[in-house]
């Protein structure tokens, strides 16, 4: 395999002999998590155990060869930097930097004071020996092309000692270190906590594992001292080589992170799932593709820094987004939609295309009115948050709702609802979009009434699916949120005006609800729709339970009391709504829809 990077293997003291450890363990554990086996020739595996005995070499310390970056091209570096470190952690695991152990910082010093690891004092005390270990190590690398790094114990600090000294063509497609010391301030040479601040430009990527058992790394991880980089535990059996080169070795996460510098994703693409072509969409994956297919078409009106950061937001959720739904489907026995199912890629490898949803299907005005309403409230990007300008959120809504072959005035009288209902419940201009104000509060709602039916109109769902994809998918997450806003828009019955009027909801979530409510209304109105005749209904039937609440309460309770101020806040809510659905004519005239709650 031409293409694949070098490996660089930096061993530690007492290692023995590094070809033995990289070709026998290494190579083993790589083959069982089906990555090819190991080359000699692509391997390096530099023997300097008797440099670091003494120096006879009097060259200096190769001078540093990749430079500190401008201001502005660092931060582009970071970011994109913290993308690829992003997709290593999604394909690892969690990020655990660990606590460190009492005393850990004590023992490693003594130990380093003692005979057997004199090695190691001379590499950090005798600049001389360092220039000799680091020079003989640049002798044997190529000028250009990919390397992957791997460092032991000592070796991974040699490593960091390095990276920013290798030839300026060489890229480092992984740095990998095991077992290492660098959180002890012993061994921190040349000032590497200082001169590491920021990750450097040849270096892709640079995950550090660590043995809660290892007394070298004392219980803890490096991210303390470079907290750009990852940190992840293993764990083995107590024995007496627990801190030995082969004991990581044989560990199948430092496997898979050697395997992926050194040979990509084990399937460049994704594994086929059950999939159905002709399966109907859910109302999970309906609002999902609607979500991710709005925020595509945002992505293409922004430019810089906004698009860099939208672009990795997106791609993160999408893989989030598309995953959930795969996890859900397989664990109720469902196929995934193929309009789902394109959607998947691995994003453990930042070079992977992120597929773009296909342009929706087309859908009738009344069915639209609900998922956009919704679509125009939510954070399609949650939970990362990224400001971005009124109009161009505007802009695209009004492409999605063309493509959805309600052309383009629709999609700019959504955000002409949204904008008068907020303007009604308010006494002034404010940030009209309030994400996230729907949240948990809001799914207790839909939970506490045992799962609201969407309406027919919104061709959604019913009770008994609602309840069972908040199960799956909880309201944090973007899928939740949008199930629970659109559940709670269209929900009719007096459930829903007990739970609003509930001392539990707070006066912000009965705000969220009845304004995504009212722009659903004056969405319709606008497009010449039939009015929602349970609206007034609803809003009428729970201002009568708050004002209930009210009464109770304001008998006894002290004027300034925090209970009164949320009921009175929620009754000026519902009094804005009605005096403006009462304004406007959307008060209906049949009698029975004035009446008080049913019973």
């Amino acid at each position: 395999m031409s293409n694949q990077p070098l490996l660089l293997f930096l061993h530690g003291v007492g290692d023995g002999d590094p070809e033995d450890i990289w070709s026998s363990r290494l190579t083993d554990t790589l083959v069982h998590l089906g990555y090819p086996s190991l080359s000699k020739e692509r391997v390096l595996a530099p023997k300097y155990a008797h440099l670091l005995r003494g120096s006879d070499d009097n060259r200096p310390l190769p001078k540093v060869t990749i430079k500190e970056p401008s201001r502005d091209a660092a931060k582009q570096s970071r970011r994109e930097f913290e993308r690829r470190t992003g997709a290593i952690e999604f394909r690892l695991g969690q990020h655990d930097r660990g606590r460190g152990r009492f005393a850990g910082d004590a023992v490693v010093n003594f130990a380093v004071g003692l005979p057997p690891f004199i090695q190691a004092r001379n590499y950090i005390g005798n600049v001389q020996i360092r220039a000799q270990v680091l020079n003989r190590i640049l002798e044997q690398l190529p000028q250009s092309g990919d390397l992957v790094i791997v460092g032991h114990s000592l070796g991974s600090v040699i490593a960091a000692d390095l990276v920013r000294r290798l030839p300026i063509g060489l890229k480092v497609t992984g740095m990998v270190t095991i077992g290492s010391p660098l959180a002890n301030g012993s061994f921190d040479v040349d000032k590497l906590k200082e001169t590491l601040k920021e990750p450097p430009t040849n270096l892709v990527w640079w995950v550090n594992f660590w043995n809660g058992h290892d007394p070298v790394a004392a219980h803890r991880g490096v991210s303390s001292v470079f907290p750009w980089m990852l940190d992840f535990r293993i764990r083995t059996k107590v024995s007496p080589r627990v801190h030995a080169a082969q004991e990581y070795l044989a560990d199948e996460a430092v496997g898979e992170a050697i395997g992926f510098a050194l040979f990509g994703s084990r399937s460049r693409e994704v594994a086929e799932i059950d999939q159905d072509p002709d399966l109907p969409l859910d109302a999970a994956e309906l609002f999902a593709l609607l979500a991710l297919r709005y925020a595509h078409l945002m992505k293409t009106r922004l430019s810089g820094d906004q698009l860099d950061r939208f672009s990795g937001a997106l791609r993160q959720v999408q893989a989030d987004v598309v995953g959930e739904l795969q996890q859900r489907n397989l664990a109720e026995g469902r196929a995934t939609p193929s309009t789902v199912a394109r959607l998947a890629f691995d994003v453990s490898d930042s070079h992977a295309k992120v597929p773009e949803p296909l342009p929706s299907r087309h859908f009738s005005k009344d069915e639209a009115v609900v998922l956009l309403t919704v679509l125009a409230a939510e954070n399609v990007i949650k939970p990362f948050e990224i400001s971005l300008s009124k109009e161009f959120w505007r802009g695209t809504m009004k492409d999605l709702a063309a493509e959805m072959g309600l052309g383009s005035q629709y999609g700019a009288d959504v955000f002409t609802a949204a904008k008068l209902a907020q303007e009604a419940l308010t006494a002034g201009g404010v940030n009209w979009i309030k994400w996230g104000a729907m949240g948990a509060g809001a799914a207790a709602i839909v939970v506490a009434t045992g799962g609201l039916a969407l309406a027919a109109g919104a061709g959604l769902a019913g009770a008994a699916v609602i309840t069972s994809a908040l199960a799956s998918f909880g309201p944090g997450g973007m899928i939740g949120g949008l199930i629970t806003a659109g559940t709670l828009v269209t929900a009719g019955g007096g459930g829903i005006a007990y739970s609003l009027a509930s001392t539990g909801t707070t006066a912000e979530t009965l705000e969220a609800v009845v304004e995504r409510r009212l722009a659903a209304a004056i969405l319709r109105r606008l497009q010449l729709l039939e009015p929602d005749p349970s609206l007034w209904r609803i809003l009428v039937e729970t201002e009568i339970e708050v004002r209930r609440k009210y009464a109770r309460l304001d008998e006894f309770s002290d004027e300034a009391a925090a209970a009164l101020k949320e009921l009175k806040r929620k009754i000026d809510a519902l009094d804005r709504a009605l005096r403006y659905l009462r304004d406007n004519g959307l008060e209906p005239s049949a009698p029975e829809e004035t009446q008080g709650p049913t019973q």
